[in-house]
């Protein structure tokens, strides 16, 4: 079972950052979708300015929207971090709404690393944190792949070891 913190975690602890591709892995994501909108907003604004001039407003708000997703997805992709601790997996993420998520070794039952093709692409890989908990919300995006390969061993040795002595 995991456990939600809702006060804020000592500077005492190390978090380990996510890989920076993430970041723009995320950010292509955005503009997949939002750059052919902007682009069939600016035509119809185009052909039809002379019997709506006001179609320019939508395009415009289109930019301006891209421009505050994709700085949002960069500061959220910096910070999600984790920290192994003695006894559990410390797992932070948000800029506005701070979550941190406490997951003792003890309660670990399995963890996947997943690795989509984009994820592939770009090195990197997601680790997922399987507890008896429906609700657990465990997961570490954008690590590179050696290091995601790295904490699944480590975290299945801790989770072995520490389920001994349940």
């Amino acid at each position: 079972m995991s456990r939600d913190l809702s006060f804020s975690i000592g500077a005492d602890v190390n978090f380990n950052r996510v890989s920076p591709k993430y970041g723009l892995k995320e950010v292509i994501g955005s503009l997949i979708i939002l750059v052919p909108m902007i682009i069939v907003a600016l035509v119809f604004a185009i052909i039809f300015t002379a019997e709506v001039p006001w179609l320019h407003a939508i395009w415009a708000v289109l930019v301006a929207f891209t421009v505050f997703i994709v700085i949002i997805t960069l500061r959220q992709a910096r910070a999600i971090g984790y920290a192994e601790r003695e006894d559990d997996l410390l797992i932070r993420r948000g800029i506005m709404f701070h979550r941190a998520t406490v997951v003792p070794y003890g309660r670990l039952q399995f963890v996947d690393v997943d690795s989509g093709p984009i994820d592939r692409m770009f090195g990197m890989a997601t680790v997922k944190l399987h507890t008896a908990s429906a609700a657990t919300d465990a997961t570490i995006p954008g690590l590179p792949r050696a290091e995601a390969d790295r904490l699944r061993d480590s975290l299945a040795g801790l989770g072995q070891v520490n389920l001994a002595g349940l």
